[in-house]
């Protein structure tokens, strides 16, 4: 048997699914009438919406099979998931990669299989939508491309998901993307005793620009703000905006000086942005951060609200600052 290997992506992959809060979810009808449909049209025993998570492959969809979910060093769907179309594998007994896994020697005895990879638009594969049979046979050219329309169909309502977690205007996490995601990353902080900073953001005077100069060049703001906050950010911090002009962020192993270069780096880059932009006015922000204690934070719900809190301290003595420097 052979181990799936590891897309080159698989940090952004795993971020990227984990971002659509969707693992270990009860059953949805768009999915499971996909399965069921894939089933009757191939006259399969098994049909299954499949989702490779770092450990595991989980079914988010599946018909023929008690299962929920398997290990991804024996899953099929690990291998289809590195490669841009259809795997198939006629008889499972006769390729080295399949003939001695546990799925094929035992139950539920794999003989065929055929995963379509369901793809994301960043182009991350975050699973497949999977035929699987008891005995040995192939697909026709007529038959593949109806796979293929069957994963596209799941793919649009993978896509339905994410758009449910996405900010359509900056493309970062919304707020439920962010909790989830953020909610996963501190899980793993604390059971390797890493540290984690949450910031959170407000755009100072951020009125004043949709009231001069209009909704659209606040938009423009707001995304330049998030394209910052993108380009000089780690790509294993979580990056969300919570609605308005209000954006996260959950630092991974950093600490409190690395968290103070952190911000003054991103003040510095938007100063840049400023200066180059040369729009009427300058984008700034109030910042307020909270170093996870997992003592006193139980959830990613306490960093936001205590981050909330010292975030708003933040911009009143900003006011307060340059109320006295007119006086």
């Amino acid at each position: 048997m052979i181990v799936p290997p590891k897309p080159a992506n698989e940090r952004a992959r795993l971020a990227t699914l984990r971002s659509l809060n969707i693992l270990d979810t009860s059953s949805e009808e768009r999915f499971d009438r996909l399965t069921r449909l894939a089933k009757r049209l191939f006259g399969v025993p098994i049909a299954l919406v499949s989702l490779v998570d770092e450990n595991r492959q989980w079914f988010k969809s599946c018909v023929g099979l008690n299962a929920t979910e398997t290990s991804r060093d024996i899953s099929f769907c690990g291998h289809a998931i590195a490669h841009d179309d259809i795997l198939m594998i006629p008889d499972a007994r006769a390729d080295e990669r399949f003939h001695d896994n546990p799925l094929v020697v035992g139950e539920p005895g794999i003989r065929f299989y055929a995963g379509c990879p369901l793809a994301v638009p960043d182009g991350s594969k975050l699973g497949t939508l999977c035929l699987i049979d008891v005995r040995p046979r192939e697909l026709g050219e007529e038959d593949r491309a109806l796979l293929r329309d069957l994963a596209h169909m799941a793919e649009q309502e993978i896509a339905a998901v994410h758009l449910a977690t996405m900010d359509e205007l900056t493309e970062l996490s919304n707020r439920r993307g962010f909790e989830a995601l953020s909610q996963h990353a501190l899980n793993v902080c604390k059971r390797l005793d890493r540290h984690a900073t949450l910031l959170f953001f407000d755009l100072n005077d951020f009125k004043q620009i949709n009231d001069t100069f209009g909704h659209a060049e606040g938009d423009r703001a707001l995304a330049t703000f998030a394209d910052v906050l993108r380009h000089e950010l780690r790509e294993s911090d979580v990056i969300g905006r919570l609605g308005g002009d209000e954006f996260v962020v959950l630092l991974t192993e950093a600490n409190g000086d690395q968290t103070s270069k952190v911000v003054q780096r991103l003040h510095d880059a938007l100063a840049q942005r400023n200066v180059q932009g040369k729009r009427g006015y300058e984008i700034r922000f109030s910042v307020g951060h909270t170093e996870f204690d997992a003592q006193r934070h139980a959830s990613i719900a306490d960093l936001l609200a205590s981050s909330d809190s010292r975030m708003y301290a933040h911009k009143q003595s900003l006011k307060s600052a340059s109320r006295n420097a007119r006086f």
